[in-house]
C-alpha cells in the first residue's frame, strides 16, 4: 500500500481531540463499520488520553461501502451529530455498537445523546452533511489510502501501525524526539 502526503492538510472542517495547537496530528481515516476501525478505536482512544497535550487527533470518513453497507449512513449520523456539537459523542456510541448499525439505531443514539432529532433528522438528509462526508473521503482517496483503518502523522502515512497500541505510541514518541 503505498500512500501519498495528506491532501488536503487539517483544517476547520475537521474534527478533532486533544490539543488545537498540538505539533504533531494524528490524522485517521476510518469506516465506522469496519472492524479494523472498531479495534483501534480504544486504542486512538488511549493515546488520545494520554497524549491528549502533545497531539491533535483527526477522524476523516472513509466509508467503504461496497463492502460495509451502514457505514455511510453512520458517518452521516455522526456528522449530523456533530452539527449540535456532539461528533464524538456519537463516534464513540457507533464504534461501540458497531454490530448494531441500522437507520433506526443510529436515531435510537441521537435519542440516547439528547439530540433535537428533528434537527438530527434534517441535517442527516442536508446535502452539506453529504458533502462533508464525500470531501472526507475524497481526501483519502488523493492521499492514497485504499484500505482503513490508514493513518497519516504530521501529514505523512503511518506505515507501522500494525494494530497495536505500541506501534501508535512509538510513532508519536519517534516524532516527539526528532523535533526535539
Amino acid at each position: 500500500m503505498i500512500m501519498s502526503k495528506l491532501k488536503p492538510a487539517v483544517d476547520a472542517t475537521d474534527h478533532y481531540l486533544g490539543n488545537i495547537n498540538a505539533s504533531l496530528t494524528l490524522v485517521e481515516f476510518g469506516d465506522y463499520q469496519c472492524p479494523h476501525c472498531r479495534h483501534a478505536h480504544p486504542l486512538v482512544s488511549r493515546l488520545v488520553e494520554e497524549k491528549g497535550a502533545t497531539i491533535k487527533f483527526v477522524f476523516r470518513n472513509f466509508p467503504l461501502q461496497e463492502i460495509h453497507p451502514d457505514a455511510r449512513i453512520s458517518a452521516l449520523a455522526a456528522e449530523a451529530a456533530g452539527k449540535q456539537g456532539k461528533f464524538w459523542e456519537m463516534h464513540h456510541l457507533i464504534f461501540e455498537n458497531q454490530d448494531r448499525l441500522s437507520g433506526q439505531f443510529l436515531l435510537d443514539l441521537a435519542r440516547e445523546l439528547h439530540l433535537d432529532l428533528h434537527q438530527f433528522g434534517n441535517d442527516w438528509k442536508d446535502v452539506a452533511t453529504a458533502s462533508k462526508v464525500e470531501n472526507d473521503f475524497e481526501s483519502g482517496v488523493r492521499s492514497g489510502v485504499n484500505g482503513t483503518p490508514s493513518f497519516f502523522l504530521n501529514g505523512s502515512p503511518l506505515v507501522t501501525y500494525d494494530g497495536s497500541y505500541e506501534s501508535l505510541d512509538d510513532a508519536i514518541q519517534s516524532s516527539i524526539f526528532a523535533a526535539n
